[in-house]
């Protein structure tokens, strides 16, 4: 008998979500529908317990959130290009305490560190792939010794979850205009984990697509100590 996976939240992530709860209805029945579709839980695990950690391109910073709650020893600061999205974020926040904050940034800006992580959660694909390895190769230069780089992306297989992936961010982005950006750019986590080994660090790659309709995909480097 085929086990399902598992959809409702944990208790880290309920309260996470509770979080949300001052913000509006459309705010709160987005990130429900974020935690539904994406697989946050061992994403947040590649992270290191404790440390400063940054999350690029967190929109309403829903995992951003459930980073902060999960290990109290973790400051989890998030940036992101929309305005709106970071001020709902502000509000939920402030139930949060010092270990969480946000800020608006520039698209695919890398704030100074250093940083014990920095994380990019299904952002990457929104922009071009030469500033994608941009991004990353700065993302890298701002990590403290043996810091680590945590990305979940889409993977490019299978073919049929990439299309219903394809179709679903064309919706989001070119029509109701949910995410800020005008054209898709999904590379390889191969090739990406191939960037990073160039920068001189250690990377391991999982899918996490199992039960799922999107073909979610873990990247994550070390830097060494």
């Amino acid at each position: 008998m085929r086990t399902r996976t598992r959809r409702r939240p944990t208790a880290v992530g309920a309260a996470a979500l509770r979080l949300y709860a001052p913000t509006p209805a459309a705010v709160r029945a987005h990130v429900h529908v974020r935690w539904w579709s994406a697989p946050f839980e061992p994403v947040a695990a590649a992270l290191p317990a404790t440390g400063r950690v940054l999350e690029i391109g967190c929109g309403h910073g829903l995992f951003a959130a459930y980073a902060a709650l999960g290990a109290p020893g973790r400051r989890v600061v998030g940036v992101d290009i929309d305005a709106d999205k970071i001020a709902h974020a502000h509000v939920a926040a402030r139930g949060a305490g010092s270990r969480l904050s946000f800020a608006v940034a520039g698209s695919g800006a890398v704030p100074p560190g250093p940083w014990d992580a920095v994380v990019v959660v299904d952002m990457l694909y929104l922009l071009p792939a030469g500033e994608q390895r941009r991004l990353l190769t700065e993302a890298a230069a701002v990590l403290a010794p043996g810091g680590t780089i945590v990305v979940k992306e889409m993977g490019t297989e299978p073919g049929w979850k990439v299309r219903w992936n394809t179709l679903q961010e064309t919706l989001s982005v070119k029509v109701l205009g949910i995410t800020q950006g005008s054209s898709f750019d999904f590379v390889a986590p191969r090739e990406m984990a191939g960037w990073l080994e160039d920068l001189g660090m250690t990377t391991t790659l999982q899918r996490l697509d199992r039960g799922r309709l999107h073909p979610h995909h873990l990247l994550v480097a070390r830097r060494a100590g």
